[in-house]
C-alpha cells in the first residue's frame, strides 16, 4: 500500500500537520505538501477517471505535466475545476473532489464504454453520428452534450480578485533549478538586471534530492543578496512572443487557508534576453497497462519517496531504457523498500549505476521490458517478456508500483514559442532547440537561449557549465562587460557528469513487436484514451501529418498538451508510416506553457472595471442637466437633455429646431483625433485614405474615407494638414481605437520602414461643436476675430484665443448649419463649455445630443458609419465615387474594389426614402419585390439603414440601400414592417434637407 514513511521528506514540515478533504473525506497530511502527496500518503491511489473510458486513473506524474490526477478544488466563489493535485500545495481547510465520473468515482457508470473499446476506435465519432440524419438532434447531441467537457463548471461569481505586473528586466531566466540559478548568477555578476521565475515553491528543481543542494542554497543565497536581482517562485513562465514580450504567471494564495490580496498575478514582462532553463519531462513508455494507478513515471515516484517522505508501494518494479531511473531504484533500497527487478530494456543494461544497483542487491533483467501491468484500481503485479518478442511472459513479479522511464524530453515549448526550431538528437532520442535556428528578436538577432537540459544537456555539471555560458553570453549580448569567462559563476562542485552511463536505446513500445492485444492496452495521451493502435490506426487511414493525426484521435490535446504522450505518438506514427521521426515533425508548441486562469488574464478588469467607461471632460456638467446617455463605443454621450414632462422625442425635436434655429452646443469630445506626423506622413495618409492627402495644403481640411483591404468602407471623418508633416485625422468616436490600430498594424507589418508616428490624442482634446445661425456671433464674444466666410472658410481651421483658452477652430459641419468646432486642451473643456453656455444665453442656446445629431446629418444626407454601413459597403454605393482618388496609384482597399463583385452593376445603391403617409419606416426594414429566390424566401429589393422623423421636415425620412435605386427616382416601392404588414414610400434624393448648402455660411 502508499504510506508516509515515518523518516525523509525535504519539503514537508512534519510538525505542522494539514488537515483536508478528499471526495468529502476528511485526511491529514503535512505542510508543504501537494494534494498529489498528501493523497498518496493516505493511500489513495486511484485519483480520476479517464475521459474517453473512464478507466481508473492515478497519478503518473510529480509536475506539470500531470494528465490525470486532475481537482475541483473549494467551494462556492472559491471553486475551481481541472486543477493538478501534482501543483496544487496543501493548507488546512482545502476541499478536493475528484472529476469525471457518476454516480462515484469507485463505482462509475462510464466505465461500460471501456468494455466497447472495440467499437470506439479513434475517429469514431467522425463515422458515428452522420446517420440516420433524424438521430442527431434527439439522441446523439443530448447524450455528447451530457458527456462533453471535463469537470464541472463554476457557477458562483469568483470571490478573489487578479492583478497584472508590467515588469523591465535585462536578463529573463524562466526556471529557478540549477542551471536557472547559474545561468541567473553569471548574468547578474555580468551588470544585468536579472529576473528569475521558478514554477514550484522551492528553488533547485531535481537538485533537492541530490548532492547538489548545497550548492543550490549557495546560489541562492548569493542572488538574493545582489540588488540586480528578483526572485519569483510559484511563478510560471507561460509564454514567449515578439520582441522580448513574456508573460509570467504567479500564483500568490493557492497555498494559503488565509486568503488575503489577489490571488494570481499575470506579469507582462519586457526582456532584452530570454535564458530557458525549464528542464526536461520524463517520458513514460507504452506497455499494456501502463495507465493503472500504480504506474509511474520513475522521477516522479522518487520525487515523492525523497521530497516527501511517501512510499507509493512496499514493492516496486522499475522498467527503463536508460540509466536515470536506477537512481530511483537506489533511493527506494536506500529507505528500506523492496525492488524485485529492475527490467531494462537495453540487452547491455546500465554502466556505473548498474553496477551499484546490482551490488545493492536488485535484481536486473537485461533486454527485457513488461508485458502487461496486472490489476484494475492498483497495481497489483506484473508479467515480463523479452523486448524483442511479441509479449510471450516468461514470469510474473508482484508489485503495488511501477517506476516507468523512457528517456527525456527537453522543454522546448517557450523556445517554440516564437519560432525557435528544433532538431532530432539520435543520441539522446529527443527533440532538443537547434541554436542555429532560434527565435529572432526586432533586429534579426536571437533573444532567447536554452540552459541546462532544456538545451539537452542532462547531467547536472555539463549542464551547469553550460548554463554559465548561456548567462554570460545574454549579459553581453545586451552590452554589459560580462564577467569573463572563467571569472563569474562557481560552477557547482562534486556533480555527477554523466559519465559511465550507458547509452539510451529508444524504446517506443514494449515489447518492441507487441501483439494487438498487448497495443490496444497500451496508452499514449492518459487523459484522452489514446492508444498505440490508434495511432497506427489514424497513419492507416491516410493521416500521415502528425497534425492530421493530432486531429483525428485527440492525441496531445489533453490539459497537459502533449507533455508526456506527444513524442511517443509521433515516434509510434514514425514507425507505422517508415519514416525517420524528424521527417515526422512535432506538433505546433503554443503558449501558455500549462493552462493559466482567466481570471489573471483579465485581471482587474472585472465588475465595474470590466469595460471602463470613458468620460469626456464635460460628463459632469451633462449628469447636472438632464442628460440621458447613450453608450458609444466605451464612451457615454447624451441621447438627448430632458426637461421636465418631456419624452425623448419632444427633447429631440426642440433641440433640433432651436439648434436649426438659433444655437446649439455638442460636446464633441468623443470623436476620435488621431495624429500622424513624420516627414513619410503624407505617402501613409494617401495609402490609408481613399482620397488623396498628400496635396492637402497646411490650414486645410479634407473629409476623408477608410476601407479594409478588402475593400469594404470601415470609417469616414475630416482630415487636417497641421504642418507639412502632421496630420489631425478625425474618426467615429467607436472607431477611435480600431482606427488607430489599423494605422499601426499596417506601419508595423508593412511599412515598418517609412518614418511615420501615430498617436491616439482622443482624450487629450475637448471639443466642442458650436451650430447654428448664431454660432459665429457667440463666438466673436468670446473673442475671436474674422471669422467670416471670406476669412475662414468652410473646410479651413484657424487657432483663436476664446475666453482666455487657446483654441483650434475647426471651420467644418455634420448638420448643414453654420457650424465651428472649437478644440482645446482637456483640462480647459469645462471651462470654454461653460463660457459658451454663459455667451449663449441672449441666443437661447441648448446642448443638443446624439440623436438630434443623427437626425440633423440625415435631414443632409451625410452618412453614418455603422448606419449606412454594415462591413459589405464600399464608397460606391453610398454615391462617394468623388472621394475616390484617380491620381493615386494606389490605397488600401484599391485592388479589392476592382473585383467582379464590387463593380457588378446590380450592387444596392444610397436613396433617400419617404413614406407616402408620413410616418417613419421601420429600422432595418426590408423592400419587398416580386417572386421569390434559389431558397424559396421573397425577394427583396433594398434595405432601410437611417429611419428618423425630422421636425425641421415635418415628416419621416429614411436613408436606404435599394437595387438601382439612384435610376429610380420617384418609384414607389414597399417594406415590410414587424407585425407583418407592408409600408409604401417613393424614392427620393438622399439630401432632404438645404440641397444647395445655403445655411452653411
Amino acid at each position: 500500500m502508499s504510506t508516509r514513511l515515518t523518516t525523509g521528506g525535504t519539503l514537508i514540515d512534519r510538525s505542522k500537520p494539514v488537515t483536508f478533504t478528499f471526495n468529502g473525506e476528511s485526511l491529514k497530511g503535512y505542510q508543504g505538501d501537494t494534494l498529489a502527496s498528501a493523497l498518496l500518503a493516505n493511500d489513495r491511489m486511484m485519483m480520476g477517471r479517464s475521459f474517453k473510458y473512464h478507466r481508473p486513473r492515478g497519478v503518473v506524474s510529480s509536475g506539470t505535466e500531470e494528465p490525470n490526477a486532475l481537482f475541483g478544488i473549494g467551494q462556492d466563489g472559491r471553486f475551481e475545476p481541472n486543477q493538478r493535485a501534482t501543483m496544487q500545495e496543501l493548507w488546512t481547510g482545502l476541499e478536493a473532489a475528484t472529476q469525471n465520473h457518476w454516480p462515484s468515482l469507485e463505482f462509475d457508470i462510464g466505465e461500460v464504454n471501456a468494455h466497447l473499446s472495440r467499437f470506439l476506435p479513434a475517429g469514431f465519432y467522425y463515422k458515428t453520428f452522420m446517420w440516420p440524419r433524424s438521430f442527431w438532434k434527439n439522441v446523439f447531441e443530448p447524450v455528447i452534450r451530457q458527456s462533453a467537457g471535463l469537470g464541472r463548471a463554476p457557477k458562483s461569481a469568483d470571490d478573489d480578485r487578479y492583478e497584472h505586473l508590467y515588469h523591465f528586466t535585462d536578463v529573463l531566466v524562466i526556471g529557478g533549478g540549477l542551471a536557472g540559478l547559474v545561468a541567473a548568477q553569471e548574468a547578474a555578476q555580468g551588470g544585468a538586471r536579472v529576473l528569475v521565475l521558478e514554477q514550484e515553491a522551492h528553488w533547485g528543481g531535481r537538485a533537492t534530492d541530490s548532492d547538489a543542494q548545497a550548492q543550490v542554497d549557495a546560489l541562492l543565497a548569493t542572488l538574493k543578496g545582489m540588488e540586480n536581482v528578483t526572485l519569483r517562485s510559484r511563478c510560471m513562465g507561460a509564454g514567449v512572443y515578439d520582441h522580448g514580450y513574456v508573460l509570467g504567471y504567479e500564483r500568490l494564495t493557492d497555498h494559503l487557508a488565509q486568503k488575503s490580496g489577489p490571488r494570481h498575478r499575470l506579469w507582462r514582462i519586457r526582456a532584452a534576453q530570454v535564458i530557458c532553463a525549464t528542464g526536461a519531462i520524463e517520458r513514460p513508455l507504452s506497455f499494456a497497462g501502463n495507465d493503472v494507478p500504480g504506474v509511474m513515471l520513475a522521477s516522479a515516484l522518487r520525487d515523492y519517496l525523497t521530497r516527501y517522505g511517501v512510499s507509493v508501494g512496499d514493492r516496486t518494479v522499475v522498467v527503463t531504457n536508460n540509466d536515470d531511473a536506477y537512481l530511483t531504484a537506489l533511493a527506494l533500497v536506500r529507505a528500506g523498500l523492496s525492488v524485485p527487478a529492475i527490467v531494462d530494456a537495453r540487452d547491455g543494461g546500465a554502466g556505473v549505476l548498474g553496477a551499484q544497483a546490482e551490488a545493492a542487491g536488485i535484481r536486473v533483467l537485461k533486454g527485457h521490458a513488461i508485458a502487461k501491468v496486472k490489476g484494475r484500481k492498483r497495481v497489483s503485479g506484473v508479467a515480463i517478456c523479452r523486448q524483442a518478442g511479441e509479449g510471450a511472459v516468461v514470469e510474473e513479479i508482484a508489485c503495488e508500483a511501477v517506476a516507468m522511464s523512457g528517456g527525456w524530453s527537453p522543454v522546448v515549448h517557450l523556445w517554440s514559442h516564437c519560432g525557435g526550431k528544433l532538431t532530432w538528437d539520435d543520441a539522446q532520442a529527443m527533440f532538443r532547440p537547434d541554436p542555429a535556428r532560434p527565435p529572432l528578436g526586432a533586429a534579426g538577432e536571437g533573444f532567447v537561449t536554452c540552459a541546462g537540459a532544456a538545451f539537452g544537456v542532462l547531467d547536472a555539471a555539463s549542464g551547469a557549465g553550460q548554463a554559465a555560458e548561456a548567462g554570460r553570453a545574454a549579459a553581453q549580448a545586451i552590452g554589459k562587460p560580462g564577467s569573463g569567462a572563467g571569472s563569474g559563476a562557481a560552477l557547482p562542485e562534486g556533480l555527477a557528469d554523466g559519465s559511465g552511463a550507458n547509452p539510451i536505446e529508444p524504446v517506443w513500445l514494449m515489447p518492441g513487436s507487441a501483439s494487438r492485444k498487448l497495443r490496444a492496452k497500451a496508452f499514449l495521451d492518459y487523459q484522452n484514451d489514446v492508444k498505440v493502435t490508434d495511432i497506427q490506426l489514424a497513419a492507416q487511414e491516410g493521416f500521415e501529418s502528425v497534425e492530421h493525426a493530432k486531429r483525428y484521435t485527440t492525441l496531445g490535446m489533453a490539459t497537459d498538451q502533449g507533455k508526456l504522450s506527444n513524442i511517443n505518438g509521433l515516434a509510434i506514427l514514425s514507425g507505422a508510416l517508415d519514416t525517420p521521426i524528424p521527417q515526422v515533425g512535432t506538433t505546433t508548441f503554443r503558449p501558455p506553457y500549462t493552462p493559466i486562469s482567466m481570471g489573471s488574464i483579465a485581471g482587474e478588469a472585472r465588475g465595474d472595471t470590466f469595460q471602463p467607461l470613458r468620460r469626456s471632460p464635460i460628463h459632469a456638467w451633462h449628469e447636472a442637466n438632464g442628460a440621458d446617455f447613450e453608450p458609444v463605443g466605451h464612451w457615454r454621450r447624451p441621447y438627448t437633455y430632458l426637461r421636465a414632462g418631456e419624452t425623448r422625442d419632444t427633447a429631440v425635436t426642440r433641440e433640433i429646431n432651436q439648434t436649426r434655429g438659433s444655437l446649439g452646443l455638442l460636446d464633441a469630445s468623443t470623436l476620435g483625433k488621431i495624429i500622424v506626423n513624420g516627414p513619410d506622413a503624407g505617402r501613409f495618409m494617401d495609402m490609408m485614405y481613399t482620397n488623396m492627402m498628400s496635396t492637402l495644403k497646411p490650414g486645410k481640411c479634407r473629409y476623408g474615407l477608410m476601407c479594409s483591404e478588402n475593400g469594404f468602407l470601415m470609417d469616414d471623418g475630416v482630415v487636417a494638414k497641421w504642418d507639412e508633416d502632421t496630420y489631425l485625422c478625425h474618426t467615429t468616436t467607436g472607431g477611435a481605437d480600431r482606427i488607430h490600430a489599423h494605422m499601426e498594424e499596417w506601419l508595423q507589418t508593412e511599412w515598418w520602414d517609412w518614418n511615420v508616428w501615430v498617436v491616439n490624442a482622443t482624450e487629450a482634446h475637448a471639443q466642442i461643436a458650436v451650430v447654428g445661425p448664431n454660432a459665429r456671433k457667440v463666438l466673436e464674444k468670446l473673442g475671436a476675430q474674422n471669422i467670416g466666410n471670406e476669412d475662414f472658410p468652410f473646410m479651413t481651421f484657424q487657432d483663436h484665443r476664446l475666453a482666455g483658452i487657446d483654441a483650434r477652430i475647426y471651420r467644418i459641419s455634420f448638420s448643414g448649419e453654420l457650424s465651428y468646432e472649437v478644440a482645446v486642451p482637456a483640462g480647459q473643456g469645462m471651462a470654454l463649455w461653460t463660457a459658451l453656455m454663459e455667451a449663449g444665453a441672449e441666443f437661447n442656446v441648448m446642448p443638443y445630443g446624439t440623436e438630434a445629431l443623427h437626425v440633423m446629418r440625415a435631414e443632409k444626407g451625410f452618412i453614418m458609419i455603422g448606419d449606412e454601413t454594415d462591413g459589405t459597403v464600399i464608397p460606391q454605393d453610398l454615391g462617394l465615387h468623388w472621394a475616390i482618388s484617380k491620381k493615386k496609384d494606389d490605397f488600401i482597399g484599391k485592388r479589392a474594389q476592382q473585383r467582379s463583385d464590387m463593380a457588378r452593376d446590380d450592387r444596392w445603391k444610397l436613396v433617400g426614402l419617404e413614406t407616402l403617409d408620413r410616418s417613419v419606416l421601420p429600422e432595418g426594414s426590408y423592400a419587398v419585390a416580386d417572386g421569390v429566390n434559389a431558397n424559396g424566401q421573397r425577394n427583396v429589393q433594398g434595405r432601410v439603414t437611417s429611419t428618423y422623423n425630422s421636425p425641421t421636415l415635418k415628416r419621416g425620412i429614411a436613408m436606404g440601400l435599394v437595387l438601382h435605386g439612384p435610376d429610380r427616382m420617384g418609384e414607389i416601392i414597399r417594406f415590410n414592417t414587424v407585425e407583418g404588414a407592408t409600408v409604401s414610400a417613393k424614392i427620393v434624393d438622399p439630401v432632404f434637407y438645404d440641397k444647395e448648402g445655403t445655411r452653411n455660411v
